[in-house]
């Protein structure tokens, strides 16, 4: 009982020793190769890995000798053989490679009268091995190391030093393999971190795009920024970067209020634009859009504090970073790395963090200038702002606000109040499309159902049955499913926040001429048949009655 009590206390301090140290493999073999020494009182130990693309045994830490007796500053080791060659030889070749083919022990009293036991080492290092234990370190039922004692301090090793070993190698196992886990972890995060720095490097404007962006001017007036129905179309890309700066700073409340410094903005707009993909619809262009409409919007309303309109204005712009053109639930069903990081609005999470790193980039932070607190609140709001840009978050918004406001209960003194309001304000300014004008907007949605259809394209390919408004053999259904979008999702928020926000009625109207257009066209593609058919028999009569005449 008394050496099963410390065999328990050597293990336990095994484990607390190995684990709450894992800085590397190296380390954890080195503190296996002392603690396997002490526990058999053994003069030397190695400890051989398993490299299974090979078979070989290798190791890059060969021996652990007696005169080491400290357990923790492994690092002060003399006698330690830190072989930068490493040692290699086929599974099962010597004592150690047949243990690892095997998987059997072996206790081997008379080390030269063994057959299997390699004397070139001995004979290189001079040294005089009598008797060794050789036994396997296991993990999930494969063989992942050797652990070699040799010369016991007082004659040959006991059948209790095996016994006491095999108990020991069970912790060795998870030791190693945790280990390996995180080196490949350590690995990773490196690797990530490069690949961040080449994204950074090939993602982040260039000094002489700030100088260059400083030498254009406007084509438009600036004062056509501040209308409903302002065609984005109208300005070139860097256009629309420097009406997007123009916007930020002509804000009622950011102007007098927020010091935000030029070059930074301007680096920060420039990054955005570039961190927008070429798709067809979420793009630079919508990205810029919906910015323009907050703008409209805040400008025509001066009931919003000066962080509000700031966070207002920079998640309206960078709201759709990095967008792929595809759907969440497609990125869901296709098992992409990004559904596999956040469970819910995965592209809304995608686009918050997309904003920070570009706010977190060298010489981008428009926000520095703001307080600790107050930069935690802006932050908290973008990432709300964004996330309400998931539709999925439209409809418990909207029925909370519009009983609120049915209720006559709605308080501009209260935050959770405003919060909702500035939540409808993101879908409506997203859905901005739905506002302008009827022949912008046939634009719009055919570039809308270019990108449906790219994605019903993937679906199809792959054996999926894409939704109908994403299936291009379904194209003649397009007016009845804007009809519905329209009077399902985009007027009911136009209507609610027209309720609150009467300078809004501008999109609210644009909306109503947009469903009336959809409305006249889907019945036109419902009465065509019949006006087809019509003139076809009329075509058919004038045809019998020229071949009567004719024959008369």
């Amino acid at each position: 009982m008394r050496k099963q009590r410390e065999l328990n206390m050597f293990l336990l301090t095994i484990v607390k020793t190995i684990f709450q140290d894992m800085v590397s493999m190296d380390t954890v073999i080195l503190k296996i190769m002392m603690f396997a020494r002490k526990l058999v009182s053994a003069d030397r130990a190695s400890l051989f890995l398993v490299d299974g693309k090979s078979h070989e045994l290798y190791a890059r830490i060969f021996d652990v000798s007696s005169s080491q007796n400290d357990f923790d500053e492994v690092s002060t080791m003399p006698d330690i053989d830190l072989n930068p060659e490493e040692i290699r030889f086929p599974i099962g070749k010597g004592i150690a490679g047949y243990v690892a083919m095997t998987g059997e022990s072996l206790n081997i009293s008379d080390a030269y009268n063994d057959k299997r036991f390699n004397r070139s080492v001995d004979q290189r290092t001079g040294y005089n091995t009598k008797n060794l234990l050789c036994m396997p370190i296991f993990t999930r039922g494969n063989v992942i190391g050797v652990v070699q004692m040799v010369n016991k301090s007082d004659g040959a090793f006991t059948k209790d030093d095996e016994e006491a070993f095999a108990t020991f190698a069970g912790y060795c196992g998870l030791a190693l393999h945790h280990a390996r886990l995180y080196e490949k972890i350590r690995r990773s995060e490196q690797k990530h971190k490069v690949a961040l720095e080449i994204l950074s490097y090939h993602n982040t404007c260039r000094e002489d795009e700030v100088k260059a962006l400083k030498q254009i001017k406007l084509s438009v007036n600036v004062e056509q920024l501040k209308n409903f129905d302002f065609n984005a179309e109208l300005l070139s890309s860097d256009e629309k970067v420097l009406a997007a700066i123009f916007m930020l700073q002509d804000l009622p409340n950011v102007q007098k209020f927020v010091k935000i410094d030029q070059d930074s903005l301007m680096r920060f707009a420039l990054t955005v634009r570039k961190n927008y993909r070429r798709v067809p619809y979420h793009n630079w262009t919508h990205g810029f859009s919906v910015a323009n409409s907050v703008y409209a919007l805040l400008k025509s309303n001066s009931s919003f504090k000066p962080l509000e309109e700031l966070a207002l204005y920079v998640a309206c712009l960078c709201h759709d970073l990095d967008h792929r053109g595809k759907t969440n639930q497609f990125l869901v069903s296709f098992a992409s790395p990004l559904a596999s990081i956040y469970s819910t609005s995965v592209l809304e999470h995608h686009h918050f963090n997309m904003t920070v790193s570009i706010l977190q980039q060298d010489g981008h932070n428009i926000l520095s200038n703001l307080t600790s607190s107050e930069y935690k609140k802006v932050l908290y709001n973008i990432k709300n702002f964004i996330l309400a840009t998931d539709l999925s978050s439209f409809f418990p918004n909207k029925a909370k606000l519009s009983q609120i406001v049915e209720s006559n209960l709605f308080d501009w003194d209260s935050q959770d109040h405003r919060l909702l309001l500035e939540a409808l304000i993101m879908t409506a300014c997203d859905l901005c499309g739905s506002s302008k004008g009827w022949d912008q907007q046939k634009q719009i949605v055919e570039v809308i159902f270019e990108e449906f259809y790219n994605q019903g394209d993937v679906e199809k390919s792959q054996g999926m049955q894409p939704l109908p408004i994403m299936d291009r053999s379904k194209s003649g259904e397009q007016p009845d499913s804007q009809v519905g979008f329209l009077k399902g999702i985009c007027i009911p928020c136009y209507e609610l926040l027209h309720a609150l926000i009467p300078e809004s009625k501008p999109m609210l109207n644009g909306c109503l001429i947009w469903r009336n257009g959809s409305l006249l066209l889907r019945r036109r593609q419902k009465t065509l048949p019949k006006l087809r058919s019509r003139l076809l028999r009329k075509a058919k009569k004038q045809e019998k009655l020229r071949k009567d005449t004719e024959y008369h």
